[in-house]
């Protein structure tokens, strides 16, 4: 397996297209319920290679990437060769992953009390494997938005 399982909850919110995976691989429902009960190693392999198509369609189109712990961001933006980080850190009594604290570091980019770290590397695994890894560790994907405020303050 390339990357982990989908979740439960993961595999009922795509249960349509799940089912559409089992229809090309010939599984009709009355097989799958078989499966799952007669043979569910080769039931669990057929969910691990869906798991594996779905988390690669997802990479594939991921661009950016945040991670917030109470006083640091990491904002990426993942190009197809390498990966864009900003990390900002911030040296005040703020918590920004409140509400309050996330609208201090918008509204005051430029305050003594914060520093910006910019750097480029070229990814040292596969692509959509070094995204997986930082998707693992807490990240999350998103649209881009703070990745792109921050990187006009920084250029």
């Amino acid at each position: 397996m390339k990357y982990r399982q989908l979740t439960k909850e993961q595999f009922e919110g795509l249960h349509q297209e799940f089912a559409r995976f089992l229809a090309s691989q010939t599984i009709d429902a009355k097989e799958w319920k078989e499966l799952k009960e007669q043979k569910p190693t080769v039931a669990q392999d057929e969910m691990n290679v869906f798991s594996d198509v779905v988390w690669d369609d997802v990479l594939t189109k991921t661009q950016y990437l945040e991670h917030f712990s109470p006083k640091m961001v990491n904002l990426f933006k993942c190009d197809e060769n390498e990966i864009h980080r900003i990390m900002i850190t911030i040296d005040k009594n703020i918590n920004l992953l409140e509400q309050q604290g996330f609208e201090w570091l918008m509204k005051n980019p430029n305050h003594e009390k914060i520093e910006l770290f910019t750097g480029t590397k070229k990814y040292n695994k596969e692509r959509n494997q070094e995204i997986f890894d930082l998707i693992e560790k807490g990240s999350s994907i998103s649209k881009g938005e703070i990745f792109t405020y921050f990187n006009k303050l920084t250029s």
